[in-house]
């Protein structure tokens, strides 16, 4: 037993010296390493490919938004300047971005350590798990966080869905339908048109699912391609995405999602570039821990810019 016990305390060891080449002072991810962690982060995501994602250098960020309100050209005279009145004018703003404290710990025992070890893919197991979670939990924050949520994770601040709140369509407890992407469309301000090759629709995979089948219904071929393709579903040129982490169990019927409408670069996630990863050992249980923290927040850049769709009925 004395053996077993000196064996296991041995692999733990090189279990903490392999992690420990990751870490600098206090168990802080080298800067190059938090950035790497980051990238991977993304790649594991769903939502963060496709939002605006970046590591930022304190707790706390200030995101400039510049844009032009109206009309720059006017009519012009041969080696005249334009009247002041007559120049265009930036308009300028800046939205706050400020991040949480969050945890991701992952678990190991004894048995899993010793073939990790043993195959040389210690460090890389370690991380792998790390980020997979982490990007999932990361994933649904950004959609579902909501501060009145009684969930004590999604409280930590409020998401995609909970900060569009400007322009809101009401589908009324309804099914997908063209009518309430029509009724989107026409909601969202003309000026945000010219970027509407960035835009998408984002939904629920069953929401998804139900305008495919709503498109099939239609005795044509575009009815045939919904359901034999895997393409995305279109609708005024922009592409419906179905999102894994949004809800399905919103409404009094807690059978209802939305759907936003959006330049996906426009939502910011923000993820404070002093990751920590620490370790620990529990010789009783023989399980071996490792603890990442890190801070990060959640803003849109524009949010006038987001529709919202509520009441949409899933099947």
């Amino acid at each position: 037993m004395a053996d077993n016990n000196a064996k296991f305390m041995k692999l733990i060891q090189k279990a903490d010296i392999e992690v420990a080449d990751l870490i600098t002072d206090g168990g802080y991810l080298k800067e190059e390493q938090s950035k790497k962690f980051i990238v991977d982060l993304i790649k594991q995501a769903v939502i963060m490919k496709l939002i605006t994602v970046e590591g930022i250098k304190s707790h706390t960020k200030l995101i400039d938004k510049v844009g032009l309100n109206g009309r720059v050209l006017r009519p012009g005279t041969s080696g005249q300047a334009l009247s002041a009145a007559d120049r265009a004018k930036p308009a300028t703003d800046q939205v706050t971005l400020n991040t949480h404290l969050f945890k991701g710990e992952i678990d190991l025992n004894d048995e899993v350590v010793e073939d990790q070890i043993e195959q040389g893919t210690f460090k890389k197991t370690v991380m792998r798990m790390m980020q997979e979670q982490i990007a999932t939990d990361m994933d649904e924050l950004i959609v579902n966080g909501d501060t009145t949520s009684a969930d004590t994770y999604l409280a930590s601040l409020n998401g995609m869905i909970k900060l569009a709140t400007t322009h809101v369509v009401a589908a009324g407890t309804n099914p997908i339908q063209k009518e309430y992407l029509k009724r989107a469309l026409k909601a969202l301000p003309s000026q945000y048109n010219r970027t509407k090759g960035k835009q998408r629709f984002l939904t629920s995979d069953d929401a998804e699912l139900d305008y495919r089948d709503y498109l099939a219904n239609r005795a044509t071929g575009l009815g045939d391609m919904s359901i034999q393709g895997d393409d995305a579903m279109r609708y005024g040129g922009r592409p419906i995405l179905p999102v894994p982490v949004f809800p399905d169990n919103l409404g009094t019927g807690t059978d209802e999602t939305n759907i936003l409408l959006l330049d996906p670069k426009n939502a910011y996630w923000g993820i404070w570039r002093s990751v920590k990863i620490q370790t620990d050992y529990d010789t009783r249980a023989g399980i071996w821990y490792a603890v990442a923290t890190l801070r990060a927040g959640f803003q849109y850049i524009e949010e006038d810019a987001v529709v919202k769709v509520t009441g949409i009925q899933t099947q």
